[in-house]
């Protein structure tokens, strides 16, 4: 049997009929527009808020990929879809929630944990873990084993195996002397002259001590100068146990053997290795720097006084960078910081200090 519309149904689906044309009009009208704004703005990106794209790709998944094409004009279905999927990525992102965990270390302590390996060869990571410790930082020791790997720096056992010269001569320094030789051109009615200068330093102070100078280093020469730096009583090698020295053939065989007979040994060095004897090179490169190299010298006595002053000035009234910038000798005058300042000269002004006038 068929049934019989009421008027009731027919006035509804009349209704209905009405509303889904005029719903499709403003659809249609909607896109329009949209395509119109699109041709006004050409292909400028439009910049939405976060806001707006949620809106959007809500209104978006509803619609579906296929609707979506016909009717999205500011931006692409596909783009709104993935706004659409990274909402229901955060639905379930709990990080929020999370608690913190283990700080990260801060650069102070894996500068300290880097110098501890650096400065002790031997130390392994566990050792280093308990100084560490100590000092009131609780790291482990897959920690300190990072933070060295992050630095390029070996573990213990490869790190004590490739020791530098440095940390040898530190060990041993207070025992340690050096000695190298400088030439000045002097002079003379027979024209110029080298001069040679052989000096010796005390590598725990740096103290200096001019052995002596000539024109000749003969062997004869060498020995008078060995017996004086050996002498017991006021002898500069005195306490002294080594004696750095180069491949100068200056340094003959009986000097040599009478540095053993005073119980210093001499240590020569490769050939051509002037960073072994560092410190000694670089006296030779201050004195003629600050000095020699800025002067002419005419006779053999204005050369010893030169030298003479500036080891004055390079033991009492020079800080050295390698001493924390202290001065080898304290000079003994007051420091009263109200006083006033004065300058001293030597060499004519070459040479010039500062210190506060006496109280």
């Amino acid at each position: 049997m068929y049934s019989i519309l009421q008027p009731i149904d027919l006035v509804l689906i009349a209704i209905a009929g009405w509303m889904n044309e005029r719903q499709r009009l403003i659809n249609a009208y909607l896109m329009e527009e949209n395509r119109v704004q699109r041709e006004l703005f050409g292909t400028k990106r439009l910049r939405l808020t976060d806001d707006q794209r949620r809106r959007l790709a809500v209104k978006g998944k509803a619609l579906g990929r296929k609707l979506l094409r016909e009717v999205a004009c500011i931006v692409a279905p596909d783009t709104i879809l993935a706004w659409y999927h990274k909402l229901v990525a955060m639905k379930w992102d709990y990080s929020r929630r999370r608690r913190p965990g283990r700080p990260r270390l801060t650069d102070d302590i894996r500068q300290l944990v880097v110098r501890m390996a650096l400065e002790n060869r031997r130390w392994g990571y566990e050792r280093i873990q308990g100084v560490m410790k100590e000092l009131g930082h609780t790291i482990a020791a897959t920690t300190v084993r990072n933070i060295l790997k992050e630095n390029g720096i070996e573990p213990a056992p490869e790190r004590s195996r490739n020791g530098d010269w440095s940390t040898f001569l530190k060990s041993h320094w207070k025992s340690i002397a050096a000695a190298d030789f400088f030439t000045v051109e002097v002079c003379t009615w027979r024209g110029l002259v080298t001069h040679y200068a052989l000096f010796f330093i005390d590598l725990a102070t740096r103290r200096v001590h001019l052995g002596g100078i000539t024109t000749n280093p003969n062997t004869a020469w060498m020995m008078q100068i060995a017996k004086n730096v050996t002498d017991p009583f006021d002898g500069f090698l005195e306490d002294k146990k080594f004696l750095i020295i180069d491949r100068d053939t200056k340094y003959c065989e009986a000097f040599r053997q009478l540095l053993k007979m005073a119980g210093v040994q001499p240590i020569r060095l490769p050939p051509k290795s002037p960073n072994m004897n560092a410190y000694a090179e670089r006296f030779v490169r201050s004195i003629k720097e600050e000095c020699l190299d800025q002067m002419i010298f005419f006779g053999e006595s204005s050369l010893r006084n030169a030298i003479d002053e500036y080891l004055e000035h390079y033991h009492r009234e020079r800080p050295h960078q390698g001493l924390g910038n202290r001065y080898l000798e304290s000079n003994g005058e007051a420091r009263d910081a109200t006083t006033p300042v004065e300058r001293r000269e030597r060499l004519g002004g070459l040479l010039r200090s500062y210190h506060r006038r006496a109280a």
